[in-house]
């Protein structure tokens, strides 16, 4: 039916063009002066004739080409709409599984039952501002999840060019351990131990020159152990290793208790 109106409305715009070139022609504008048009009557009927040839093709287009939009609008409509709909779904499905990896799951429940794997975590050792012989070691949980680690990372300090680490120094670390399974870390958090290579300031061993950090000594293998460099003249005697805490202030805190042989 909307074909058909369509038709109707073009048929009807040409015949009153046709009209006003037969009135254009005889004057018939009422102001006695003629437009620009046709000069005579055999130019006049030749425009008429071509006015309705014109008018049937302008019609018949204008139908072909109404069903033709239509059609297509149709088709292009139904396959838009239907892209639209994919697009959405897609993108909200995606967006769902990114919330919900971004949040993960940071209880420490979740961390007792889940050790950190070393591919989720990021460790760095830096010198403690303030102190000649205090080291910083800052294990970042870099994963979507919280994650346990030991209480204290595993550390040995040695030289980077010894074949045989047998001989590596051992620190300290506090006694009386006990309570929860593991020190549990959130997501986009840091554990921070504290390591004083010569707590008592006297002449130590000048061969070291190397610390190496394991962070979970109760899960992580020994191939996942890192290798960080001390630089020259550094002096290490018995060696004093914190738990892991928050803060740099609470790791000291706990390095100055350490006296048991890990």
């Amino acid at each position: 039916m909307r074909t058909f109106r369509n038709r109707t409305a073009v048929l009807g715009a040409a015949a009153t063009a046709v009209l006003a070139l037969a009135l254009t022609a005889c004057g018939g504008d009422g102001s006695g002066t003629k437009a620009a048009g046709p000069a005579d009557g055999s130019a006049s009927a030749k425009a008429t004739v071509a006015a309705k040839d014109t008018s049937k093709d302008t019609a018949g287009d204008a139908a072909q080409d109404q069903g033709s939009t239509a059609g297509d609008g149709a088709k292009t409509g139904g396959g838009s709409t239907d892209a639209v709909t994919s697009s959405t779904g897609k993108s909200n499905g995606g967006a769902a599984k990114t919330g919900g990896s971004t949040a993960g799951d940071t209880s420490d429940s979740y961390a007792y039952k889940h050790p950190c794997k070393s591919g989720d975590l990021s460790v760095r050792v830096y010198a403690r501002e303030g102190s000649a012989t205090q080291h910083v070691i800052e294990v970042n949980n870099t994963g979507k999840n919280s994650c346990g680690l030991s209480y204290f990372p595993r550390v040995s300090l040695g030289a980077a060019k010894a074949t045989d680490h047998s001989g590596d120094i051992i620190p300290l670390v506090p006694g009386g351990l006990g309570g929860a399974p593991a020190y549990p870390v959130k997501p986009k958090t840091a554990a921070i131990a504290v390591i004083d290579l010569n707590p008592g300031g006297g002449n130590g061993v000048t061969w070291v020159d190397e610390l190496n950090v394991l962070a979970d000594g109760d899960h992580m293998a020994n191939a996942e152990q890192l290798n960080f460099p001390l630089g020259p003249d550094v002096k290490v005697g018995t060696p004093k290793l914190g738990l892991y805490e928050r803060t740099v202030a609470d790791a000291v805190a706990s390095m100055k208790q350490a006296n048991t042989k890990p």
